[in-house]
């Protein structure tokens, strides 16, 4: 079988969502080594400077990170000095996680890591390609989370 038509063959979705994912671990992973809490930790922080979510609890259901295990995620970003807790003035009860300063200067370090490493990662796919499948993975992985929170997990 030739190249062209092994890269046509079409094959299981499953096997391809976990080669992908393997494939993605492998090249960005190492970027998290020493960030509190890895690639999560990172994900945490992107959202915490990317969107404004009110309580841990509504950001580990965002994340998809189980809400018991949320507060240990916060205390190590908040310990390296990344995140911090907010208190609402409007409700005492409600602590929102933000970014601080050097919080938001690690992130943009990261990103710019992170960029390379995916540069890496769709090596050999065209820039036109690679739009369309980021694209059309963001829709699929919010109408995943937005199935997922509305059935209640």
């Amino acid at each position: 079988m030739s190249e062209d038509t092994t890269a046509r063959e079409a094959c299981d979705l499953g096997w391809s969502i976990a080669m992908l994912g393997r494939r993605y671990a492998a090249i960005v992973d190492p970027v998290f080594e020493t960030f509190p809490r890895g690639a999560r930790g990172y994900q945490l922080l992107h959202t915490v400077i990317h969107k404004r979510i009110p309580t841990q609890n509504a950001l580990a259901d965002y994340l998809g990170i189980d809400r018991t295990v949320m507060p240990y995620f916060v205390d190590d970003l908040q310990s390296a000095g990344f995140v911090q807790r907010q208190d609402d003035p409007r409700d005492r009860r409600v602590r929102t996680v933000i970014a601080t300063p050097e919080g938001i200067t690690r992130y943009q370090e990261l990103s710019q890591q992170v960029l390379r490493a995916e540069q890496a990662f769709f090596d050999g796919i065209g820039d036109e390609d690679r739009a369309v499948f980021v694209h059309s993975l963001s829709l699929l992985a919010r109408l995943s989370r937005d199935d997922t929170s509305s059935r209640g997990r």
